[in-house]
């Protein structure tokens, strides 16, 4: 089974091509950074006319590559939602009309699914698994006990942990896209020279908060004296807030692997923790280094396995989108092609809604 994959939920445009045996035979993604960067952040017109302009030569590019044709594709695969809904739409209607015009499956992804789902691509991870989605726009933790079957043990409140490194960047003139940014600055700072906030830390449950930690970013850089922020200023700064989101995720994760501990089901279902359950990261904070060992650290201390799919399977692509799909359609499930766009779209339809989170949760 092969499966075209297109992703278009934000500002990357992109297609890949997957199959059953995990590999990736072809992809093609077309970033946006230089055309939001006088921005300071992604502009949803701006990223749905890119989309709009590439989406389908970057198709035909990534089957050139993988030496195939849409005739030997078993199934369209496009992030359906959640996500901006311009691009969206771009992706959907381009999948459905790929589906149409040669009779192939079409399957609408859930963009936080395709995140969730990414370690089987790379690691062939077994259900069930703790998953911390972790992003620009999403924050969650989820137990993942199968394709479409998620429990949602806590999420953001107002802001996720990526929107607060993009927006800090902004602050300290670090430029777009802030969460990579950040990660560079802070590599030669002190993460102990700002007194930062770790919001939510203590409180029970799982839910986290990261829009006071921007706050105190920004009151930090006011207590600074006037002029120009110095270099050293910026590392110690980026430091500090990169350690502070570290020590909020690590914290809720651990109280998120208690409840996982707790919930015999999934204990029995892979006999005992002593069997390795798996801590999955996923999402393009995913990427940052820091927060990896902060998480590697804690897993060996709790007897979980760590798993991190590689940094391109992180920030959003089109392989992930496209094994979603392969997992979907191979367990039978594909959608009509009157499927409507999600700007929102939760994992866990039962879960509360939070009032801050908006769409992204």
């Amino acid at each position: 089974m092969i499966i075209l994959g297109l992703e278009t939920s934000c500002d990357e445009t992109a297609a890949a091509l997957v199959d059953e045996g995990r590999r990736v035979l072809a992809q093609r993604l077309l970033s946006q950074h230089d055309a939001h960067r006088p921005y300071g952040g992604v502009v949803p017109e701006i990223a749905a006319r890119a989309h709009l302009d590439h989406l389908d030569g970057l198709v035909a590019e990534t089957l050139a590559d993988a030496g195939l044709t849409l005739a030997e594709v078993d199934g369209i695969a496009a992030t359906g939602g959640p996500g901006l809904i311009g691009g969206v739409i771009v992706g959907v209607m381009t999948a459905k009309a790929l589906a149409l015009a040669t009779g192939k499956p079409f399957i609408a992804v859930n963009h936080l699914e395709a995140h969730a789902l990414t370690a089987r691509l790379s690691d062939d991870v077994a259900f069930p698994y703790l998953l911390l989605l972790v992003s620009g726009g999403h924050c969650q933790l989820l137990i993942v006990r199968g394709v479409g079957d998620y429990r949602r043990l806590g999420t953001t409140i107002d802001d996720a942990a990526g929107e607060c490194f993009d927006k800090a960047a902004k602050m300290m003139g670090l430029g777009h896209p802030g969460g990579p940014a950040v990660e560079r600055a802070a590599a030669g700072g002190d993460p102990v020279r700002f007194a930062l906030p770790r919001p939510m830390r203590g409180r029970p449950g799982c839910d986290m908060s990261f829009s006071g930690l921007k706050t105190a970013v920004r009151q930090a850089l006011d207590g600074l004296p006037p002029g120009p922020l110095s270099a050293g200023d910026r590392a110690d700064l980026a430091a500090s807030l990169q350690q502070a989101v570290a020590d909020v995720l690590v914290e809720r994760t651990a109280r998120a692997m208690t409840l996982v501990e707790a919930e015999a089901g999934m204990a029995e279902s892979v006999d005992g923790l002593s069997s390795g359950v798996a801590l999955v990261v996923a999402g393009g904070v995913a990427a940052n280094a820091a927060l990896r060992t902060a998480l590697g650290a804690l897993c060996a201390a709790r007897g979980f396995r760590f798993v991190a799919p590689p940094m391109p399977l992180c920030t959003d692509n089109a392989a992930m989108v496209a094994w979603a799909g392969l997992e979907r359609l191979r367990l039978g499930i594909s959608d009509p092609l009157d499927f409507r766009p999600r700007p929102r779209w939760p994992l866990d339809p039962t879960a509360p809604r939070r009032v801050g989170a908006g769409v992204k949760a």
